[in-house]
């Protein structure tokens, strides 16, 4: 793809952090994913770029303050995985809802129980949508038939939200939602968004979603409301630390509860993550990168 555009690649798949800076001497951009950390020592040495560009959503592992000093342009491929992460966020409300993951782990066991697994339906709840990006607008598109009431709150790109979707403040959305997903970027002023302040705001008990970022949710917060039933139940696709061997006592704690837990279902950060959105994902960059090498 970048061929296509004139662009010749070096690919480097191995390639240790502590040799990239020296290694970007010469070079017009760099492609990364989420596991390469970008910082300014990071860019020291690269005398020539002109873009970073990362191939997924989400940015947090780059330093854009460094990037902006350098007058270095960043590109992400929101676009590219959107479509993934809201049926999959669909997925996993039904999933929730209907205890299709429970109920399935019983019949493996040969435990057939209907009446324990009685669900609910999505149609006539009021779902409640946080961000409002790429994400959080794939989601709507994918939710909305099934004849559910959907709000959507964005602290930064309000404007974004129109009907059917309702614009309403944080407060609003708390008052109202069954169901609430959140779809918001870490950054550090999200930093444990979802926090015991927020999850006692609301005025009933909740089904909640995270396809977007662990470190936006208290987790040990996230506990406490499942224990006490103010959350119905939970869905989570991404956790505060991801690597698992590396838990602190308490984070082992709260995974303790949420792995067991017969309400809580776990995926291993693969909303994005589908064979289409892998080709989506580069054709956006080699789009972008094309833009920027073209202006």
């Amino acid at each position: 793809m970048l061929e296509s555009i004139g662009v010749e690649a070096d690919y480097r798949p191995d390639i240790k952090p502590e040799e990239v800076p020296e290694a970007l001497q010469g070079f017009d951009g760099l492609i990364v994913r989420s596991k390469m950390r970008i910082t300014a020592d990071t860019l020291a040495q690269a005398d020539k770029l002109k873009y970073v560009a990362r191939a997924g959503a989400g940015v947090d592992n780059i330093d854009q303050q460094a990037l902006q000093e350098r007058g270095v342009i960043l590109l992400a491929a929101n676009e590219g995985n959107s479509q993934a992460v809201g049926e999959f966020t669909v997925g996993l409300l039904v999933s929730l809802l209907r205890n299709v993951s429970r109920s399935h782990s019983q019949v493996q066991q040969k435990v057939w129980l209907r009446e324990e697994n009685r669900g609910e339906e999505i149609s006539g709840k009021t779902i409640g949508i946080i961000g409002f990006g790429n994400m959080g607008q794939s989601f709507a598109r994918t939710v909305s038939g099934f004849g559910c009431r959907l709000l959507a709150y964005d602290r930064y790109a309000p404007e974004k939200i129109n009907l059917p979707v309702e614009r309403v403040s944080l407060e609003q959305l708390q008052e109202e939602a069954d169901i609430v997903s959140l779809h918001i970027p870490f950054i550090q002023e999200n930093l444990r968004f979802a926090n015991d302040a927020f999850f006692s705001a609301f005025r009933k008990p909740i089904w909640f979603l995270n396809t977007s970022r662990g470190e936006v949710v208290d987790q040990q917060a996230l506990v406490r409301h499942l224990q006490s039933g103010s959350i119905k139940g939970a869905a989570l696709d991404v956790l505060e630390n991801e690597k698992l061997h590396t838990l602190t006592a308490q984070q082992q704690q709260d995974f303790d509860y949420l792995a067991s837990a017969p309400n809580v279902i776990l995926t291993p950060h693969i909303a994005g993550w589908t064979h289409e959105s892998y080709v989506k994902i580069n054709e956006v960059l080699v789009q972008k990168i094309g833009q920027v090498l073209a202006s």
